[in-house]
């Protein structure tokens, strides 16, 4: 029988073929990704992490199980570290300071998927709130694994894909699903549609965030 997030990944296996098959990913094996729109992407993603951590922590103050209140605050306060430092690499080679990067706005897919996450860790059911975190932590992992085989010549991309292939990075994407599929193994039919429907979201906003990137999108009119 099938768990529950093994359920929740059946339903987005279209969206996960097309982040594979998309120009910013694959162009990160060739090498041929361009460095103003990985560059783009990396400050986006570090606005990004903001947001996701306040998600996280509107999770544990949620959460009722002492565990899930200490994992959910720990990640929120120090497992995205691993993306930080990782951050922080790349824009002290581009010379660009976190001041620098605090002041520039976030993208429009980069708004919309944040306000997602962080209105349905506010408002939405507990079990929803969970499932519209899981796509940043899991397809991430995944894209990981898939490029370690492929590697990349460049030496920044090289340095992106170690990260999320990592065993360090694997481990806590797999305390988090484990959590997930407690978490929601007793959700009834009527409930499990809103879930998966909040899983696929940010399962497609994170195609889009890396699309986004791709074309180097701006906002229509100027903030």
């Amino acid at each position: 029988m099938s768990t529950p997030t093994q359920r929740l990944w059946s339903s987005i296996e279209d969206v996960f073929s097309a982040i594979l098959n998309h120009p910013f990913i694959s162009g990160l094996t060739t090498g041929d990704l361009s460095v103003e729109v990985f560059k783009y992407y990396v400050i986006q993603d570090s606005l990004y992490l903001r947001d996701f951590s306040r998600a996280l922590s509107r999770l544990a103050s949620r959460s009722r199980n002492e565990n899930l209140i200490s994992m959910f605050s720990e990640h929120a306060k120090t497992a995205i570290e691993v993306e930080k430092s990782l951050h922080r690499s790349f824009l002290a080679e581009w010379g660009l300071s976190e001041e620098e990067i605090a002041r520039i706005p976030p993208s429009p897919v980069n708004y919309a998927y944040t306000s997602h996450l962080l209105r349905t860790a506010a408002e939405e059911s507990y079990e929803e709130a969970v499932a519209a975190v899981l796509p940043c932590y899991w397809i991430y992992l995944e894209v990981g694994k898939y490029l370690e085989k492929k590697g990349s010549p460049n030496p920044l991309y090289k340095r992106w894909i170690e990260t999320y292939s990592s065993a360090t990075y694997e481990n806590i994407v797999r305390m988090v699903l484990s959590a997930a599929d407690k978490i929601l193994y007793r959700v009834g039919e009527e409930l499990w549609a809103d879930v998966m429907r909040s899983f696929r979201i940010s399962s497609i906003y994170e195609y889009l965030f890396w699309d986004s990137a791709y074309r180097l999108e701006k906002w229509v009119f100027k903030l």
